[in-house]
């Protein structure tokens, strides 16, 4: 009886509320315009590249494609048994790589040899015209899409105002490393700006992957001689720039398959949304307006 007595006497201790979402404006029109474009420009591009590559499956270093030296090889080897195997050779160390470089199944399901994947390549595994004119058609859209976001950016003062680092993003940088690591994220006032290594992934592609992988694919082109030869020499030959366009190709799927993944562990609908209509909410806070 005392224990039910001192129960109801008990003061009840309310647990504490979480703070309320709050919207903010993250995007503006332009910037979804823009994203949205590259999405389908990158989306394109490399499916073409792939099938483009699988032409000639190989990387050099230099003026000339030296076949006794190559940087890389996605071949095709045969057993003794009759069935293929898939061979990648990056200098000179072998890997096999059968079932989805240098050999993959077909579309009869029956392995065939090929550099990349059928999946993996656009507008099919066997059409390299149409691959061409697909990637150039789309490189020049990238390529005006991304001057013009260079321009709003530093107009709009997107740039100075959301994108370069500060004092104190540099000071905080290891913070943030280890963040990423643990997978937390910032909430309230926190989450309404780009942390450092946003930042520099961000300044990364806009400045030297988008400008890089263009100007690499202008030098393959004996056309361009006469602008870009100087270029070409810099690099060390046209099959220097070819292989340098390849790598930062991958650095653009790198880029691409962490923002995926970082919009799946903090929002999907959340995120996607703010792309589209720009609006964004952020857990915790008090309401702010801002603009990205």
């Amino acid at each position: 009886m005392a224990a039910t007595e001192a129960a109801m006497n008990e003061t009840v201790r309310p647990v504490p509320a979480q703070p309320p979402a709050w919207t903010i404006y993250r995007h503006r029109l332009p910037v979804r315009i823009m994203h949205w474009i590259n999405v389908v420009c990158l989306f394109v591009m490399i499916g073409s590249g792939l099938n483009i590559f699988n032409a000639h499956p190989a990387l050099y270093w230099g003026k000339q494609s030296t076949f006794n030296t190559p940087a890389l090889v996605l071949s095709r080897v045969q057993n003794k048994d009759g069935s293929l195997r898939g061979v990648t050779w990056i200098g000179t160390h072998q890997f096999d790589t059968t079932g989805v470089l240098g050999v993959s199944a077909g579309s009869d399901g029956k392995p065939t040899g090929r550099g990349f994947p059928s999946w993996a390549t656009l507008p099919g595994p066997r059409n390299l015209a149409l691959a061409r004119q697909w990637h150039f058609t789309f490189a020049w859209i990238f390529a005006i899409n991304g001057s013009l976001y260079l321009l709003w950016t530093f107009l709009s003062k997107h740039f100075s105002r959301d994108l370069a680092p500060t004092g104190s993003d540099w000071r905080g940088i290891g913070r943030s490393i280890i963040e990423h690591m643990k997978f937390k994220h910032p909430h309230g006032e926190e989450a309404t700006r780009y942390n450092i290594l946003q930042k520099l992934a961000y300044l990364a592609v806009i400045l030297a992957f988008g400008p890089g992988i263009v100007l690499m694919g202008l030098a393959m082109s004996p056309h361009m001689d006469t602008v870009l030869g100087w270029l070409v020499d810099l690099v060390g030959g046209r099959q220097s720039a070819r292989t340098i366009h390849f790598i930062i190709a991958f650095g653009f799927i790198a880029f691409i398959a962490i923002h995926l993944f970082e919009v799946l562990i903090t929002g999907v609908w959340n995120n996607i949304r703010s792309m589209i209509t720009g609006n964004y909410d952020v857990p915790g806070g008090k309401e702010k307006s801002h603009e990205g």
